[in-house]
């Protein structure tokens, strides 16, 4: 097929029905895209970094909180008898529990659920599906 007008480029020699002018454009189209895609990631890892400091930051509140606790306890409660006995051992699991959180934080919980779970499989699924058996009736008796 002939070119008529002689002022653009036929099929045969522009397979993809470009004009010349238009790759530019569309590389720097492309360039832009990946400019703005790459601000948008450091944006998400940003927040992601500043939400888990938040939540590291709250952990280690709650660990303080029960050592706190712990100590409230051990100078209030009785000392003697059964009660003093069951509050002092409350208070030990509460200070040893918080230790526990200051010391690893959300990372080092989760590292250890990870490595339970993987130890123990069939009693870890058990007890997600009772887990999740009681939230569902819990939640369908409203």
């Amino acid at each position: 097929m002939a070119n008529t007008s002689g002022s653009t480029k036929s099929h045969e020699d522009n397979p993809k029905g470009r004009t010349e002018h238009n790759g530019g454009k569309g590389k720097q189209a492309a360039d832009k895209a990946k400019e703005v895609a790459s601000n948008v990631a450091d944006k998400a890892r940003e927040a992601a970094s500043a939400v888990g400091q938040k939540a590291e930051d709250a952990t280690h509140a709650v660990a303080s909180g029960m050592q706190s606790l712990a100590g409230t306890m051990r100078e209030n409660l009785p000392h003697s008898g059964m009660l003093g006995a069951a509050s002092s051992t409350l208070a030990g699991g509460l200070e040893s529990t918080g230790r526990y959180l200051q010391q690893e934080g959300l990372t080092g919980v989760a590292q250890d659920m990870t490595n339970l779970i993987r130890r123990n499989p069939l009693p870890s699924m058990f007890l997600g599906i009772g887990l999740g058996f009681i939230l569902a009736r819990a939640t369908s008796r409203s």
